[in-house]
């Protein structure tokens, strides 16, 4: 299933769960089939996505307001979630749903007193579908507050079999196999990496899987619950060995300008559009979604991957990324 689909169908599930939480003015009916009647009602929901990722987020919204009656508004927060969330919040004028792409920002929102615990029917659904880590993820202090709409396996280096073919190479199993690959396909006249330096979250992507393998699991964990500081020298060292990558501008599609105006898409289509530019892309395994749907790609033929690999030595990383709906407070009611 790809990317988009996927969220048609999981987001739609997940607005109808929340709407008896979410929605404000006369209580919501139960209409047939299980799905929420909501006509008359507003439902606003913020989220990270821009461009045509939100397009494509839009369709979900269209598709819930024709099953629900309802009229929906999108709002784009960018990277930077809890700033525009806690802006509006304290403006009063909080969406009713935000998408929330990590765990430690939904635990920030419960412990800053932003959300509002899931309702019965939703945590409900949670305890009948869902495997128990997932409501681990989306509680806190043994309050459900997050239900995870969607995840994504994030170790994988989307490749063009033609761009490796050309340069003679074959998928490697180590980073440093991977940098003598890409310095191959860069020889071989097309930049090794389309790299989506506009959006934050590719870059601390890129971090995660490198420190997750240098530094191990149990130094990942310490970093994740900040019992150890980003000037620790397993994260000096991590962010080093990224930067050697980055700072080849004959490895990076475009050099470091040339990322930092590159969204997702973007670098998607620099691999795999009609005029490519780079070899490989490296991020989560919705990049097959964009792949075929915008540009006609055959996954697994002329759109494949390769695990991110192994770093000094240490363990190819398996890093995953889930997003979780969150139903949030008005500012004007705290």
């Amino acid at each position: 299933m790809t990317r988009r689909s996927a969220m048609l169908v999981s987001c739609t599930a997940v607005i109808l769960a929340l709407g008896a939480t979410a929605c404000g003015g006369d209580p919501v009916t139960t209409a047939g089939g299980g799905d929420k009647s909501l006509a008359g009602q507003t439902v606003s929901v913020a989220g990270v996505w821009s461009g045509a990722e939100q397009k494509n987020f839009q369709k979900v919204l269209d598709a819930f307001s024709e099953k629900t009656g309802a009229t929906t508004e999108f709002v784009s927060t960018g990277d930077n979630v809890s700033t525009v969330v806690g802006s509006k919040i304290e403006g009063g004028n909080a969406p009713d749903i935000a998408m929330v792409p990590q765990v430690g920002v939904l635990q920030q929102f419960a412990k800053q007193g932003w959300l509002k615990p899931l309702s019965a029917a939703a945590q409900q659904s949670v305890d009948a579908n869902y495997a128990s880590v997932w409501k681990k993820y989306g509680s806190v202090d043994g309050s459900l507050y997050g239900l995870y709409f969607k995840a994504a396996h994030k170790s994988t280096v989307w490749y063009s079999p033609d761009a490796l073919d050309q340069a003679g190479v074959k998928p490697p199993k180590t980073y440093a196999e991977m940098l003598t690959s890409a310095q191959a396909v860069s020889d071989s006249g097309l930049s090794a990496f389309a790299v989506a330096g506009e959006d934050g979250w590719t870059l601390t992507d890129w971090f995660e899987n490198i420190y997750l393998s240098q530094a191990g699991p149990e130094k990942y964990d310490q970093l994740a619950a900040h019992t150890i500081k980003w000037t620790d020298p397993t994260v000096v060292k991590a962010l080093t060995t990224l930067g050697t990558l980055f700072a080849d501008k004959e490895l990076v599609a475009g050099g470091q300008k040339g990322a930092l105006s590159t969204d997702f898409p973007g670098s998607v289509e620099k691999v795999f559009g009609p005029e490519p530019e780079a070899g490989m892309v490296y991020e989560g395994d919705f990049v097959a979604g964009v792949a075929k749907d915008q540009f006609g790609r055959k996954i697994g033929e002329d759109a494949t991957f390769f695990p991110f690999p192994a770093v000094d030595g240490g363990k190819a990383p398996v890093v995953s990324g889930g997003d979780a709906a969150v139903v949030l407070k008005d500012g004007k009611n705290q």
